[in-house]
């Protein structure tokens, strides 16, 4: 059994096209994969803290002092979270663009599980993702266009630090459905939409003919 995790950043609840978007993904790979054991993060309801003094040791070495009674709670979280992340076989993301970049919430999960000795290491030879071997499907949303320009692309942090951050995780499968136009008038919005749609489709019927495979391998 195949275990998903459905994560959530929106924090514009049932108006949010990109919960819209994670939804039609988890029902697509549920439809492909019928075994797949999902669990939910909503991280506008339940956010992790940020990054702080007591939430920077995660696992502390061997010999070091004991930790305060709030860095022990501030560690639970994390471990929590990463444990998580590292037990999925596939993680759904739902990332809104916010002022060029991902929500805050996001962040401050990412920050969580990006963890030296849990997700990533360093050598000799630079660092080296230990997170491999997962997929990661970003619902992608856009109040703009920024995917058809080179100004454009240079404007957007949000898809292009997904990438790069979890790429460092080791994670090297990272799929994007993206629905962006979406401010641009009820016309580019109703193009938008049923563009992402037709690409979950799509990369269900692929995730279908690979399950299908797989059973005949």
């Amino acid at each position: 059994m195949s275990k998903l995790l459905h994560i959530d950043s929106s924090i514009l609840g049932g108006n949010s096209v990109s919960r819209q978007l994670t939804a039609q993904i988890v029902a697509s790979w549920r439809a492909a994969h019928p075994a797949t054991e999902v669990s939910y993060l909503d991280l506008a309801v339940d956010t992790p803290s940020h990054l702080s003094a007591e939430s920077l040791g995660f696992r502390m070495p061997a010999g070091a002092a004991a930790l305060t009674a709030a860095q022990q709670r501030e560690n639970a979280i994390s471990e929590t979270l990463v444990a998580q992340f590292l037990a999925a076989d596939v993680v759904v993301v739902g990332a809104p663009l916010y002022n060029f970049a991902i929500p805050t919430q996001l962040k401050s999960w990412i920050d969580r599980i990006a963890q030296v000795g849990r997700t990533f290491t360093y050598t000799d030879k630079g660092p080296v993702g230990l997170a491999g071997g997962k997929t990661v499907i970003v619902a992608s949303a856009r109040g703009g266009v920024y995917s058809t320009s080179d100004a454009g692309n240079a404007m957007e942090h949000q898809e292009s630090y997904l990438k790069t951050v979890l790429g460092f995780m080791g994670v090297t499968d990272v799929r994007f459905v993206r629905a962006e136009g979406l401010a641009m008038g009820e016309a580019a919005k109703t193009a938008a939409l049923a563009a992402a749609e037709l690409d979950i489709i799509a990369q269900s019927k692929t995730a279908a003919n690979q399950a299908q495979a797989a059973l005949a391998a």
